[in-house]
């Protein structure tokens, strides 16, 4: 599904990855842990094609295709969706016409207005999203938890193949992080051949979507893999702690 070799990205003269290796396969989910400033939001938005950070090396692939030097929207139309920490609101943009629009951007034949209207009402309502923010502009006065629950509307419509799940608790009370993460479950059942992403610092959202692998990453690179539990020996020992390195220690 996605394979990252050697990458190495820098934002002017600060290098942000160094030599990052990361292979994640159909239908796996893999969480990546660090401390702030490590670089792992920047893996996110180097993976979109953010032309703020600059590949000096490496190469990132989907589906065995480089993905490197195109656009965001090209990157999307291939099938990767990002669910951002911190949701903008865009004025004037109404919700489920950009939603329609994205949507259409990824099909030969545009979807039927009936259908359409159908399938974001039924989805809504299993996230518990008013559906009165469904023609609102985009998350203009929403809570937190609704923003995030509109991240998780467009990802079940868009139906994407890989899915970077970017500190996707920040921001919600354990209710909306339970409804939200049912969603994306559900969704997961329903594709399993999709793979995710989640990029966090604490392990209480993988109690709610469980990773198959987790990865300590620390200075742009990753330090050392493990499964489930390794996130919770992160959260005792903390990041600096050499012991939750060890000797095994390798990048991945």
């Amino acid at each position: 599904m996605l394979n990252i070799k050697g990458l190495n990205v820098v934002v002017g003269e600060k290098k942000i990855l160094n030599d990052f290796n990361l292979d994640i396969k159909d239908g796996e989910i893999h969480a990546i842990m660090g401390p702030n400033g490590t670089g792992k939001s920047t893996l996110s938005k180097v993976i979109l094609g953010n032309k703020n950070y600059t590949v000096k090396s490496g190469d990132i692939k989907l589906d065995g295709k480089s993905i490197l030097g195109l656009s965001t929207d090209e990157i999307a139309r291939r099938g990767i969706f990002v669910s951002f920490q911190n949701p903008i609101s865009i004025e004037g943009v109404q919700n489920s016409e950009f939603i329609k629009t994205a949507i259409n951007a990824r099909r030969e034949n545009a979807i039927g207005l009936f259908e359409f209207i159908k399938d974001i009402k039924a989805k809504a309502s299993e996230l518990d999203f008013p559906e009165e923010m469904i023609h609102r502009s985009i998350n203009v006065g929403a809570s937190g938890g609704e923003r995030k629950k509109n991240e998780v509307l467009q990802l079940e419509l868009l139906e994407p193949s890989f899915i970077i799940l970017d500190e996707l608790d920040s921001g919600l009370d354990i209710d909306s992080l339970r409804k939200v993460c049912d969603g994306i479950n559900k969704y997961l059942k329903e594709h399993p051949k999709t793979s995710v992403l989640i990029i966090t610092h604490y392990p209480r959202i993988l109690e709610y979507i469980k990773p198959g692998f987790v990865h300590m990453m620390v200075c742009g690179k990753i330090v050392k893999t493990g499964g489930y539990d390794l996130a919770f020996d992160i959260e005792k020992r903390g990041y600096s702690d050499t012991s939750v390195i060890g000797s095994d220690s390798k990048d991945e």
